[in-house]
């Protein structure tokens, strides 16, 4: 949808449909200025469809650029997502794969949804089954409690509230978990949502500075055992590494 119909053409109710017509067509994240040209929706009423496309997780932004989001990928598994994050961490994720020799998945929170966006898979007959497009809760195992923790605190305080219930035990030793990982860097777990299979979860920042999402590298616990520490430096570092590219690019 080059160059779009004008705003008085395409109904009110179909513009928010609009919006993600043109970038799923344009196949690379845009930025708002761009979808303005493409779609001739003044400012606040893009940001309005925008607000409702994220909302949904139709649409994911990543340091002020717009591509189809998580949900867009749960509808067609396979599809590949035409996203900057996806774009710039993926080098880094099969670097920290070779060298590690284990899988290793891109994941982003959505709503009370963990989804994972790409994955590149061990070479190894035994490995995890976590695979592009699948979603966990946003309560159990190192993905899901990496990407909760660095949510910004409204929504990750609201995620707390609706699992556990405000001022409840269970509730603050959540929290108290949660500011423990981004103490630490990173999450750590095993078995907590794939029995036998450890992880270790380290966030991604961009220019901003807000977390982007994390990446998480996943390996049978047998063969994880022994070599946490290794491999949790090897995470570390692919995460740092990545995030350079997020805010350069």
């Amino acid at each position: 949808m080059s160059k779009s119909a004008s705003p008085a053409a395409v109904p009110t109710a179909d513009r928010v449909l609009q919006v993600l017509a043109v970038l799923a067509q344009q196949g690379k994240a845009l930025s708002a200025a761009e979808l303005m040209e493409h779609t001739g929706l003044a400012r606040s009423t893009l940001y309005r469809q925008l607000a409702r496309l994220k909302r949904w997780g139709f649409v994911l932004e990543s340091d002020g650029y717009y591509a189809p989001g998580p949900l867009s990928l749960q509808l067609a598994l396979g599809f590949d997502l035409a996203s900057h994050l996806v774009r710039q961490a993926r080098p880094g994720m099969v670097e920290l794969s070779q060298q590690s020799h284990e899988s290793v998945g891109l994941i982003v929170a959505v709503n009370d949804q963990a989804i994972c966006l790409d994955m590149v898979e061990s070479q190894h007959s035994l490995r995890c089954s976590f695979e592009k497009g699948r979603s966990v809760p946003l309560r159990a195992g190192a993905s899901a409690k990496c990407v909760l923790a660095h949510l910004p605190e409204a929504a990750r305080a609201a995620v707390l509230d609706s699992q556990w219930g405000p001022g409840t035990p269970e509730r603050q030793a959540a929290q108290d978990e949660l500011d423990a990982i981004r103490t630490a860097g990173f999450a750590v777990s095993a078995g907590e949502v794939d029995p036998g299979v450890w992880g270790c979860s380290v966030p991604l920042f961009g220019a901003s500075r807000q977390a982007a999402g994390a990446i998480t590298l996943m390996a049978p616990i047998l063969r994880a055992q022994g070599q946490e520490q290794t491999l949790i430096r090897m995470a570390v570092v692919a995460a740092a590494r990545i995030s350079r590219q997020l805010v350069l690019h």
